[in-house]
């Protein structure tokens, strides 16, 4: 490994949940500088503060906070950048790269209620509040006589809104709302076959100048092989359909006995038309991961899912 820099500065959204996703990923760094190696973190400040630590409710809050991030590190005041997987766009801005994803967290969808135990019990109207089409889009599929409505605001926020009688019950991710230490918040977790997660859910990346190659050495071993290949795979998915957080769009990669088993979802944000499908491979490298994820988009369109993308 290369001689790593005395002093680096990680750039995070200046939110209780970024920052906490920062010093996690600032201890396990603090382990591969030299003795006396300083490791900074920088609070960017976000012009939408309703974002928050909930998922960005359009293209342009989710690119606007990401520009924000690559801009210090453009102008030198940062070195990396810390994101949750799941809101980097599936095209990087030239010049940035991803240098690692680290393991995995819990990539499932959180039941958040303070009345009822699973979502199969809430009774016919109820409301459920979610900030994500994907969401919202698997909910009313499954669930047609429950009323979805928006959900905006940091976690602390949306917890609130629940606590107040706004909502019957909401649905979060379970990474985040473990990291802010609310695990006991969560009523019941979805498993994949009920909600599908979005691509890279869980996950958390680090991104920094590709320029500075010392650092990227660096900063891969910090990445996790089984889990950067699975999120590899899921956002080539999106990514050849075009993917962005307006569209219903799922994926969820595993490994099964050595096979990566890669699930896809489109609909639209009404969950009346639905397209799912599946796919495994040896999948030894990246390259291979994305050859998936390609292979189950091609499957989708020839089965007509184009008619969920924009034109």
């Amino acid at each position: 490994m290369p001689h790593a820099p005395r002093r680096l500065t990680i750039a995070t959204r200046d939110s209780v949940l970024d920052l906490l996703q920062a010093e996690s990923i600032r201890a396990r760094l603090a382990a591969l500088l030299h003795a006396g190696g300083v490791i900074g973190v920088l609070r960017v400040p976000m012009h939408d503060d309703r974002i928050g630590d909930a998922q960005p409710s359009s293209n342009g809050a989710r690119e606007g906070f990401i520009k924000e991030l690559e801009l210090a590190m453009e102008e030198g005041r940062a070195d990396l950048a810390i994101q949750a997987l799941k809101d980097v766009p599936m095209e990087l801005s030239p010049g940035f790269t991803l240098a690692a994803v680290v393991a995995r967290d819990d990539p499932r969808d959180a039941f958040v209620s303070t009345r009822y135990a699973r979502a199969a019990d809430l009774p016919a109207g109820a409301v459920v509040g979610t900030s994500s089409p994907r969401r919202a889009a698997q909910v009313r599929e499954l669930y047609p006589h429950l009323a979805v409505e928006s959900l905006h605001g940091n976690v602390d926020m949306c917890l609130r809104e629940l606590d107040d009688g706004r909502y019957d019950a909401i649905i979060l991710a379970a990474a985040g709302l473990k990291r802010l230490g609310l695990a006991t918040r969560i009523a019941s977790l979805l498993e994949p076959d009920e909600c599908l997660p979005a691509p890279g859910q869980g996950a958390l990346a680090i991104e920094c100048r590709t320029d500075r190659r010392e650092l990227v050495t660096v900063l891969e071993a910090l990445g996790d092989r089984a889990t950067t290949l699975a999120t590899t795979a899921e956002r080539a998915f999106s990514r050849a359909l075009g993917g962005s957080c307006q569209l219903p769009l799922a994926a969820y990669a595993e490994w099964e006995e050595g096979s990566l088993w890669l699930r896809g979802l489109v609909a639209n944000r009404e969950g009346n038309d639905v397209v799912r499908g599946e796919m495994d491979a040896d999948v030894a490298d990246a390259e291979g991961a994305i050859q998936l994820g390609r292979d189950l988009a091609d499957n989708f369109l020839a089965r007509g899912a184009s008619r969920f993308l924009s034109p």
